[in-house]
This record gives C-alpha cells, sequence and structure tokens, in this order.
C-alpha cells in the first residue's frame, strides 16, 4: 500500500505499509504485538484518529505508544494523568511573574520591548497538549491512564481528540501544525464516556498469547526452562482472585530477580511478582505455585 501525505492523517514517517510492517518494526524495538491490535493501531494510522487501549495494568498499553515513537523516530510526548488534572496543567498556563514584571515596567514607564497585552504569547507556558499541537515534529501523543481523571477533563479532551485543535479563551482556538498520532490508555477503573469512544478507535489489550516469547526476548538469559516456568507460574497467580494482578513488567521482574539470586525457587522472588502482602500470604499458604 502506498503511503501519502494527506490532511487528515498523521505524517506519512508514523504510518506503514502495511499491517505485517507495522508488527515487525514494533518488534524491533522489543514490542511484540498481536494481530489485533497491530490492526487496529495500523488503521489509527490511516485514518488519523486516536487510538483508545483499555485492559488490565501492565499488559503493555503504554509501551505501544513507546514502541511506536521508537520505531519511527517519533517524539514521545506523554500527558500522565491523575485525580484532579487540570486544563492549567495539561494545556497551558501564564507565567505569571513574567505577566507582574511587565505589569512593573508599565507602571513605571519602561515601554522598550514590553508587551501591550498580559495575554501575548510570550508569556504562554505550553503544557504537553498544547505542545503536541504545535509542534513540527513527528509526535505521538499519549495521554495515559484517562480513567484516573474526573469527567470534567474528559469532556475538555474532546475537541482535540475530534478536531485536532484546543480552544484557549485569552488567544482563541489553535490548531494542529502536524497531526499527532494519538493513543489514549485506560485501565477501566470507570468507564470512560460514550462521547469519547466515539472520537476513538478501540482496542482492548489482554494479557498477552505471546508472554513466552516476549519473557524470552526481553531476558534471553533466563533459558528455555526459567521462562516456561515462570509464564506458567504467573498464569497460575492470575488466575486466582487477587487484590492486584502481576502484568508483563512483572513476569519479567519474577524471571530477572530468580537470575540474581541464582535459583530456580518461584517462592524466593515472590516479591517480584505480587506488590500486595495478603496476595503474597495466600499464595504461599495455598501452596498456588506448588508442582510449577
Amino acid at each position: 500500500m502506498a503511503i501519502s501525505e494527506d490532511t487528515g492523517a498523521v505524517p506519512a514517517s508514523l504510518r506503514f505499509a502495511s499491517v505485517a510492517a507495522l508488527r515487525e518494526a514494533l518488534g524491533a524495538t522489543g514490542y511484540l504485538a498481536g494481530t489485533e491490535l497491530a490492526t487496529a493501531l495500523f488503521v489509527a494510522l490511516e485514518l488519523g484518529q486516536p487510538l483508545l487501549l483499555e485492559g488490565e495494568a501492565g499488559v503493555g498499553k503504554t509501551e505501544v505508544a513507546k514502541a511506536l515513537a521508537a520505531s519511527t523516530g517519533a517524539r514521545l510526548i506523554r500527558l500522565q494523568c491523575h485525580e484532579g488534572i487540570d486544563v492549567h496543567q495539561a494545556l497551558y498556563d501564564w507565567d505569571y511573574e513574567r505577566q507582574l514584571l511587565a505589569i512593573r515596567r508599565a507602571e513605571s514607564g519602561e515601554r522598550d520591548g514590553a508587551p501591550s497585552d498580559l495575554y501575548d504569547r510570550r508569556f504562554l507556558v505550553r503544557r504537553p497538549l498544547l505542545e503536541a499541537l504545535e509542534t513540527d515534529e513527528p509526535t505521538v501523543l499519549l495521554i495515559d491512564e484517562l480513567d484516573r481523571a474526573d469527567d470534567e477533563f474528559e469532556a475538555f479532551l474532546l475537541e482535540l481528540l475530534s478536531e485536532f485543535q484546543v480552544t484557549i479563551p485569552e488567544i482563541g482556538t489553535i490548531s494542529a501544525a502536524r497531526r499527532p498520532a494519538v493513543i489514549v490508555t485506560s485501565n477501566r477503573t470507570r468507564e470512560l464516556h460514550d462521547a469519547l469512544k466515539r472520537r476513538c478507535l478501540y482496542q482492548w489489550i489482554d494479557y498477552p498469547a505471546l508472554e513466552r516469547e516476549i519473557l524470552a526476548r526481553r531476558v534471553p538469559q533466563a533459558g528455555e526452562q526459567i521462562v516456561e516456568r515462570v509464564c506458567r507460574a504467573v498464569a497460575a497467580l492470575r488466575a486466582h482472585e487477587l487484590y492486584k494482578r502481576p502484568g508483563v513488567g512483572e513476569t519479567i521482574a519474577w524471571a530477572q530477580a530468580l537470575l540474581a539470586l541464582d535459583t530456580e525457587e518461584l517462592d524466593a522472588a515472590l516479591f517480584a511478582v505480587l506488590k500486595v502482602h495478603e496476595d503474597t500470604e495466600r499464595a504461599r499458604e495455598a501452596g498456588w505455585l506448588d508442582g510449577l
């Protein structure tokens, strides 16, 4: 498939000739994407639409954006959402100290070089979202863990996700200089609104079927036996009700810890995979790892 420039799409440097080419490029960075995920990402890049990724914590949602940026040489801009995040943390703020200095200069009669408007662009502090819209570089914008933010912030994002523009009351509407590739992630601690979902393509990410291959690539010194045992053990733990199920990162850390301790006893490095005291106690008392 030929890749051509299109005002409604992300730059050609962020797009791929095929789904297979995209998977290969992500794989070269160490990220092994399944066919469904790679297809959704490929179409999102072709259409210039945001991609919403949902799934349990630790399944690799954030890593998709990192791998895409790394594989294309694009700039990664990350907005980490949290409770209470607002427009001034995500989009823009004003440099109040410089504004105050400008007022004092004006009051003292010093006019040379002083802006006539306190909301001059030179006083504008760009936060991640505005930076992503105004940069000339090919950019991957990661809006991470949106479910941690509140409804008001989610509503604020609708203009950006649909029109790739934002409105700053003191300045007006600012449109993207070059459309970024946008990836939104959610751990689904709350449901995102339909209005936001309509503006995105959607993909659910589960614990990867390729976890053994991922572990073998990330910890090549582990050897086939440890890789197999760790992956079986992680699957056994996830089958139980836990306060925090281990993600792919914990799988990798478990294998690395066993190597560091020079042991094959899985219990010896439970601290690397279970991050809640009650989960560790239950796993040991119930013998969930016995025979593995």
